[in-house]
């Protein structure tokens, strides 16, 4: 045999009972193929557009509401309040407001004949209390609403009210504590303020008021008598404005 066709090279020559590896031919006719359907494959879609004139200020999903405190004119705290209320419900809004409050507070007064009325007291003229969420949407329907001047806040910022005054203002007592409660007597006098007693041992007399007690609806008086200064204890009914 000659030398130039045989191979001592073990890697030349498969091992027994091996198949030999075949080859895949390759065609012209496949390579275009391939090509074609490469080209044919949809293309991935592209990324969704930003919509440049979508608003700012649309509200985002879960935000947080706060007690708020409005500005607002004197003594219109309750129509106020109730504008605000239909506003928000006619720009479909309400998901984004919670309560709208005029705190109040019950107080007993009297008429000249001495008869005892349970009546509702401000605690804060001027102002209402609103719990909803703050986004520039919102913002602007309450400070569009007729008789609002203004959130309360610094550098014309809304800043939601301190847990203290929510519990002082807003928070509601239960029955309970309702019915324990003593009801303020509405007392038309201040520290201060000059009076004249109309009935009793000292009527007539004139003095300044030192004291006020609304729970019991009293006021002390200094009167002078004797050329001294004496503190009066008087039912406020008893002494008039000078």
């Amino acid at each position: 045999m000659n030398e130039a066709e045989t191979s001592d090279d073990p890697q030349d020559t498969p091992a027994a009972g091996e198949p030999a590896a075949a080859e895949a031919p390759t065609t012209e006719g496949e390579s275009a193929e391939a090509v074609t359907e490469a080209a044919a494959a949809p293309a991935p879609p592209p990324p969704a557009p930003v919509d440049e004139n979508k608003p700012a200020s649309e509200p985002q999903e879960g935000g947080k509401m706060d007690w708020y405190i409005l500005k607002v004119a004197f003594n219109r705290e309750d129509s106020i309040a109730d504008t605000l209320r239909k506003r928000l419900k006619m720009e479909g809004m309400a998901e984004f407001f919670g309560e709208i409050v005029v705190p109040t507070e019950d107080v007993a007064t009297f008429t000249r004949a001495g008869q005892r009325r349970v009546s509702k007291r401000k605690l804060l003229p001027g102002y209402i209390m609103v719990n909803m969420v703050i986004n520039d949407d919102t913002w602007f329907l309450v400070r569009e609403t007729n008789g609002i001047s203004d959130f309360t806040g610094a550098a014309g910022k809304p800043m939601p009210m301190e847990p203290s005054d929510i519990e002082r203002f807003i928070t509601r007592p239960s029955e309970k504590e309702e019915e324990e409660a003593p009801i303020k007597i509405g007392i038309p006098f201040k520290v201060g303020d000059r009076v004249r007693v109309k009935e009793g041992n000292f009527e007539n007399q004139e003095g300044d008021v030192d004291a006020v007690d609304e729970a019991n609806g009293r006021i002390t008086v200094i009167i002078n008598i004797f050329g001294r200064s004496v503190p009066m204890e008087l039912d406020h009914w008893q002494v008039e404005p000078l």
